[in-house]
């Protein structure tokens, strides 16, 4: 089926760390399973980092919707460049 996924900017200022929820990055596949759905991070934060809450500090490429719904993947901003609006892709 088709894919569809909305994602929202997050805006971060130096240093915060923003918990993902179904908010944020909410895909559909058109099946009844949305939980098997994975997300790949093709272009990273700018300013920081795709994150598992259990392993802060390593950046990750990819997490699933269940992780999402779950809220075990934080978006976090490096203190190198002050705000900036992340969107996730």
């Amino acid at each position: 089926g088709d894919i569809v996924l909305l994602a929202k900017p997050v805006t971060l200022t130096e240093g915060d760390r923003v918990t993902l929820t179904t908010d944020v990055p909410v895909a559909t596949d058109g099946t009844s399973k949305p939980e098997k759905l994975l997300y790949a991070v093709s272009l990273p934060p700018v300013h920081g980092q795709i994150e598992h809450i259990n392993y802060p500090g390593v950046p990750i490429s990819s997490y699933s919707q269940l992780d999402v719904v779950a809220q075990k993947v934080s978006d976090v901003c490096d203190n190198n460049h002050g705000a900036g609006k992340e969107a996730l892709r």
